[in-house]
């Protein structure tokens, strides 16, 4: 029996990072493999839904200081993959691999970094870039969602060598629907958590330059966050609060990508967009910041969407333009046809191969 342990912060939370683990773990489990979910707190309450073979435990019951709990939660992790005789750890945020490091020491476990972001974002944190350093140098394979990430961790590290480095995209947690996205609905979508990397702000600016030449358009966005307050009075300020509509955190995202006619995403930073990978199984053409890292792998400029120079707000806003004036309905054809590339069952299958390689 192969016993796998995913490392999560908290697979409670709804970010890209949890459905994606939660999608992957899913899809791994078998007669032959148990799953772990193992997260740093709580654990107790997935948001996405779990296969029910799948373990899910914590460390900690409640919210507590890593910093200051390093020790105890470093010999947490140990006692852990040794009860459960764990052949294979999975770290979903490099930032945990200062934890992971010293817990796996001499023991005989496949150890995998996951990066989620990208390597020329640290989120602030120097633990992550410690995190990084150690993963480059002690664990078995680092795992990136797109190749221009991959390259970022070969320079920094010196690793192209070593061939330790590998690019898994994020899958599509959708397989293609049956769905027929038009312009008559005038409605453009927008998701994600209301923070400073998703460039909410960027967007609201981008869209008070144009609305008025839109009659009847409007923006939906579907998410909260931090800046939920700001924002909304961002768009009093812009004069756009009419067509800007916040509609908060859904659970079931289905009926909002129907009745989309295209999706806008705004981010000054990515890992590869879940997002993205969403709106395209419906079909829905995008316009987005080409940001590291993500869209550029996933958005043929011109083909199944419109990629838009990082935080120029007037090009942004003459994307939105061009994309509802010009070939939508192309767009739309290949969005439906470049969502197969990230097929669940085809990411899984890589994810297979490279545990396949690991210490039996």
């Amino acid at each position: 029996m192969k016993n796998i342990c995913f490392l999560i912060g908290d697979i409670n939370h709804s970010g890209g990072t949890e459905r994606v683990t939660s999608l992957i773990a899913n899809n791994l489990v078998s007669e032959e493999t148990k799953v772990h979910i193992l997260s740093l707190s709580h654990g107790d309450n997935p948001f996405f839904e779990l296969n029910h073979q799948i373990k899910t435990s914590a460390l900690f019951t409640f919210n507590v200081s890593m910093r200051k709990n390093f020790i105890q939660c470093v010999k947490r992790i140990r006692a852990y993959l040794l009860s459960n005789k764990i052949n294979t750890l999975i770290v979903a945020d490099s930032i945990s691999c200062v934890f992971t490091v010293p817990a796996t020491i001499g023991l005989n476990i496949q150890h995998i970094c996951w990066e989620h972001f990208n390597l020329k974002v640290n989120l602030g944190s120097k633990f992550r870039d410690l995190g990084r350093w150690m993963a480059a140098h002690w664990c078995d394979k680092i795992v990136t969602l797109t190749e221009r990430d991959k390259n970022f961790w070969d320079e920094k590290f010196n690793l192209k060598t070593k061939n330790k480095v590998i690019a898994i995209p994020n899958p599509s947690p959708y397989s293609l629907q049956d769905n027929q996205p038009s312009l008559e609905s005038k409605t453009i979508l927008c998701v994600g958590r209301l923070t400073y990397q998703k460039g909410f702000d960027l967007l609201v600016e981008a869209w008070s330059q144009i609305a008025h030449e839109l009659p009847g358009w409007k923006i939906i966005l579907v998410g909260s966050g931090e800046d939920e307050l700001k924002l909304k009075e961002l768009t009093i300020e812009y004069k756009v609060s009419d067509s800007f509509l916040f509609l908060g955190q859904q659970k079931n995202m289905d009926e909002f990508y129907r009745k989309a006619s295209f999706f806008c995403m705004s981010s000054r930073f990515e890992g590869l967009p879940m997002v993205l990978l969403e709106a395209q199984s419906y079909g829905l053409p995008i316009v987005a910041f080409d940001c590291d890292t993500g869209p550029s792998e996933i958005l043929d400029h011109g083909s199944n969407g419109l990629l838009v120079e990082p935080l120029n707000i007037k090009d942004f806003a003459e994307k939105i333009k061009v994309m509802i004036n010009g070939n939508y309905q192309k767009m739309v054809e290949i969005s439906f046809s470049n969502s197969s590339k990230f097929n669940l069952n085809k990411i899984s299958n890589i994810w297979v191969n490279l545990l396949g390689e690991g210490i039996d």
